[in-house]
């Protein structure tokens, strides 16, 4: 037995799901993750953003004595690279500063820490080391 039905003068609309279909919506943007901040008492606000296949453009503030600080670049084992950078303002102001920093690994499984530092205005010694990752 076959039954047919008609809803009147009505066009048909043909609706089929199937298991295998995926509705796909466009997405927002794929976003870089966000960098990570480093600080302690005497910097803050400290980033990095690998510039280069061995460079890193370095940013942040400091209350740095005389706006003039100490950096090193160790994998663990040696110095690789060591400078000195200023701020635009010395403490108690908060002053900013930019710096690029261009070094590579001498072994391949180390990892690469940039240490900002003020020295010790009495023995220069290093005070107030912030470690930051570099690779």
């Amino acid at each position: 037995m076959l039954l047919a039905g008609c809803t009147g003068n009505e066009p048909q609309k043909e609706t089929s799901v199937h298991r295998d279909t995926i509705a796909v919506r466009p997405s927002p943007a794929i976003s870089q993750p966000a960098a990570k901040i480093y600080s302690n008492e005497r910097f803050k606000e400290v980033t990095v953003e690998k510039t280069g296949e061995h460079t890193f453009l370095v940013r942040g503030k400091g209350q740095i004595f005389e706006a003039s600080f100490s950096w090193v670049v160790e994998d663990g084992h040696n110095e690789l690279k060591k400078g000195y950078e200023m701020t635009d303002a010395g403490a108690p102001e908060w002053g900013k500063f930019s710096f690029e920093v261009d070094v590579q690994k001498e072994r391949a499984n180390s990892t690469l820490m940039l240490i900002l530092f003020e020295s010790s205005p009495k023995d220069g010694s290093r005070q107030y080391e912030l470690p930051v990752l570099l690779y």
